[in-house]
């Protein structure tokens, strides 16, 4: 997760892109085609394993847009595949 958010703090799309699950990766998330933003702060609320192969990641994510100040919370699916966590997809909290 931490690896991911320090991704969309460099804008790197291919990057996560890459550490998408292949069964749930979109084509492109088009980053260069919005108002960039800027990532203030991580904080990682909890994580649990399922299993050896499956965990969550609850987070708040803080940033500004515009000039403006905005939070995301989520709760992440991730999923081990040949060794490496991937994202699956995620419910957001409000």
């Amino acid at each position: 997760m931490r690896s991911r958010y320090s991704a969309y703090v460099l804008g790197l799309e291919g990057y996560l892109l890459e550490t998408w699950h292949p069964d749930y990766r979109p084509a492109n998330l088009g980053l260069a085609d919005e108002l960039p933003a800027k990532w203030l702060e991580l904080e990682i609320k909890r994580h649990e394993a399922s299993d050896e192969s499956s965990a969550i990641v609850e987070f708040v994510a803080k940033y500004k847009l515009g000039g403006k100040a905005y939070r995301l919370h989520e709760i992440s699916r991730f999923s081990r595949l040949d060794g490496r966590w991937l994202y699956l997809d995620g419910e957001l909290k409000t």
